[in-house]
């Protein structure tokens, strides 16, 4: 590595992000699937291997050699790829698939869900692919970015159509994530206006708010709502870790724009 201080080391700090998204991927599983109790037996996998792939990578990440973290890198991209999109159908599979109507797609099971693992994927594939030093590097990653809040903002839409957006704030993450999509859209087009980057992260901060807001509403929402128990309320209940994806994707992001801006 060409800097030793690893907190100025894109390239460990995009590792370290991968790390901790795939473990808290396991967590956010157990809570999803337990739900049903693990009905099918699929529904194990991504949590067998959200559990399982940040050790191997943390372990590759300061000991392995630069061909093996390639290899390691690349294949727990492609599995995470294939558990995503596996997921997605399958999901899918449940409901939407039998009746294909709007209400099917707002009430079935999280279809977008599983595609944070094929993103992920997909940023490890990139990550050992393309030079971390380059601005490809930094466009690549805002192109991941973008993506991942298109899917914010679908699944903003989705979960909160649900009650009809009964909450007048039910509309604010809708409105972040959109801004969100358009201002980096337009950084990945034109990445060579340091002024227009730097709105950027103004706006990414204002996404990160929203989903540390959102997270903190969500947790209320279920701790005042009336169930058998605390955890029925938050398996039944909002989803306290959807708000977070905001902040991961904003930190996402940031990292893109300077990767952008150093790598130019």
């Amino acid at each position: 590595m060409q800097n030793r201080n690893w907190l100025y080391n894109r390239a460990v700090l995009l590792e370290l992000f991968v790390i901790i998204n795939l473990s808290f991927l396991a967590l956010d599983v157990f809570i999803a699937h337990s739900v049903n109790s693990f009905a099918h037996r699929a529904e194990w996998i991504p949590l067998i291997f959200s559990l399982a792939a940040p050790l191997l990578l943390l372990l590759t990440l300061f000991r392995g050699q630069d061909r093996m973290k390639r290899c390691v890198g690349r294949g727990v991209g492609w599995v995470s790829v294939f558990i995503g999109i596996g997921g997605m159908l399958f999901h899918l599979e449940s409901q939407f698939f039998s009746d294909l109507t709007v209400k099917s797609l707002v009430y079935t099971a999280p279809f977008i869900a599983p595609l944070s693992y094929a993103g992920i994927g997909l940023l490890l594939i990139m990550h050992h692919t393309v030079e971390a030093d380059s601005a490809e590097w930094g466009r690549w990653i805002l192109v991941m970015a973008f993506v991942g809040f298109l899917g914010n903002f679908l699944l903003s839409l989705c979960d909160h159509a649900q009650n009809g957006f009964f909450n007048w704030g039910e509309w604010i993450p809708v409105y972040t994530s959109a801004m969100a999509v358009g201002f980096l859209v337009t950084a990945i087009v034109q990445p060579h206006n340091v002024s227009f980057l730097k709105l950027c992260l103004a706006i990414l901060a204002l996404n990160c708010v929203t989903g540390i807001v959102g997270f903190c509403w969500h947790v209320s929402a279920n701790l005042q709502v009336s169930a058998p128990s605390v955890k029925d309320s938050f398996l039944y209940g909002a989803p306290a870790f959807a708000p977070l994806l905001f902040p991961n994707l904003s930190l996402l992001g940031a990292l893109g724009i300077f990767g952008v801006m150093r790598g130019r």
